[in-house]
């Protein structure tokens, strides 16, 4: 090895751990940046020549930054339901652009979760990336190919209500009432009989408007008892007082009270016609099962309603969003209803430490990285996805200082290693003299 060699390992050493240094002290800056994977200085010798032919030869020293984007930071919980993070392995998936139905070119992926919503209802991060995910179809069904993505937009979502397709009355008709007389379909409507018991309950039509039904009971002969349903609105809704009652029917009972004929199916229709803006709307109605006490009754006991359930609502305006753990954006109105609106995939690589490092804590994929897959959350080695939590950085702060302690004794060394080859040089062209 020359005293020139000599120079030259002195000066690699010094372009080593300076390229060390600034992967640490970049590691340090980025100690509170969210979804930050550090990246480790990992030193590889270099050679001149192959000492199996020369014998020793100059050596010298390259730094190789590795990251260590698989290595799970902490998860800290946020008060934002536009905060995610990702439990396991994967990536969000996100565009530099509000780009709806982006090539996977266009694509990058992040661990940084901190989003939030744009002027115009996209959700982006502090980097200024959108995100993309799975629009749901009206069944809630995500897209039969993968790679057919669009923006995560809250801003189209202004409230919803929910029709009324199911109601269920308990209920107990008075076995002793006497009888009447002669009754046809329509009689309690018509006001020619009056009701022995009735009930009013109110239903939601598609519009999310309140329609009030009234349910009327006359007894007709031993364990049998007739019933109308009214519409009690504007009958003008339902094309005039012609329409009403919308639904009759007969109901037996068993000599032990229980309901003889089982009406779980009762399909009542209300008739709005065009005027009222509305279209038909048929309801199943659930009076009981037959030989059990889980509908109607008919014991001596004076007739009551015991309770009622029926489905739909008013309108409600969205008040808040939320994601479960497996990546689906859910709306949630003042109503009580919450709609699932997309699905976030998790993007996962055959080796994520291959990626290329993008500015705004992104990465893109890359020949060593392989090709990306478009998993769900929870499925095939992909992560959970956490709600109200964000990922915190991977850097251990005390290893860094640590690392950077060794690195500037080692720069130092390098720096000994030049001056004391020049002072070699120095006495060797000094012996001329």
């Amino acid at each position: 090895m020359s005293l020139y060699g000599a120079l030259f390992t002195g000066v690699a050493g010094l372009a080593a751990n300076s390229r060390a240094m600034a992967t640490t002290s970049t590691n340090i800056a980025n100690v509170n940046t969210v979804g930050y994977k550090a990246t480790k200085s990992e030193f590889s010798t270099l050679l001149s020549a192959s000492a199996a032919n020369q014998g020793y030869v100059t050596g010298g020293v390259k730094a190789v930054p590795i990251a260590k984007v698989t290595l799970q930071g902490d998860l800290a919980q946020t008060s934002s339901t536009t905060d995610l993070a990702i439990s396991g392995q994967g990536f969000f998936v996100v565009s530099k652009q509000p780009t709806t139905n982006p090539t996977v070119s266009e694509l990058l992926y992040t661990r940084a979760g901190a989003f939030t919503k744009d002027a115009n209802g996209y959700l982006r991060n502090a980097a200024g990336y959108y995100l993309q995910g799975w629009e749901l179809d009206t069944n809630g069904a995500i897209p039969t190919n993968a790679n057919d993505l669009t923006l995560v937009n809250l801003g189209q979502v202004t409230g919803t209500a929910q029709a009324t397709t199911n109601v269920a009355l308990r209920a107990n008709l008075q076995s002793t009432i006497t009888a009447v007389g002669a009754y046809a379909a329509g009689d309690i409507n018509a006001g020619t009989v009056s009701a022995q018991y009735e009930t009013s309950i109110e239903v939601y039509d598609s519009q999310g408007s309140a329609r009030p039904l009234r349910v009327a009971f006359v007894k007709t002969a031993a364990n049998t008892w007739q019933y109308e349903v009214i519409y009690d609105g504007n009958v003008a809704d339902i094309g005039g007082a012609a329409s009403n009652p919308i639904a009759t029917g007969t109901m037996t009972f068993n000599t032990d009270g229980t309901l003889a004929t089982p009406l779980t199916d009762v399909t009542v229709t209300i008739p709005f016609v065009a005027a009222s803006g509305l279209a038909s709307q048929d309801i199943d109605f659930n009076f009981g099962t037959s030989g059990a006490a889980d509908g109607f009754t008919q014991f001596d006991t004076t007739s009551t309603l015991y309770g009622s359930t029926i489905n739909g609502t008013l309108f409600g305006g969205l008040v808040g969003v939320r994601v479960d753990e497996q990546g689906y954006v859910i709306a949630q109105f003042a109503n009580g209803i919450e709609r699932s609106l997309y699905k976030l995939p998790v993007a996962t690589f055959l080796n994520a430490d291959g990626l290329a490092a993008e500015t705004g804590n992104a990465y893109s994929a890359t020949v060593e990285s392989g090709g990306v897959s478009f998993k769900n959350a929870d499925v095939g080695g992909a992560g959970s996805i956490a709600g109200l939590a964000l990922e915190q950085s991977n850097v251990d702060l005390a290893q860094e200082f640590s690392n950077m302690i060794v690195i500037q004794r080692a720069y130092s060394a390098s720096a000994k290693i030049i001056t004391t080859a020049d002072e070699m040089l120095d006495e060797v062209t000094r012996l001329k003299r």
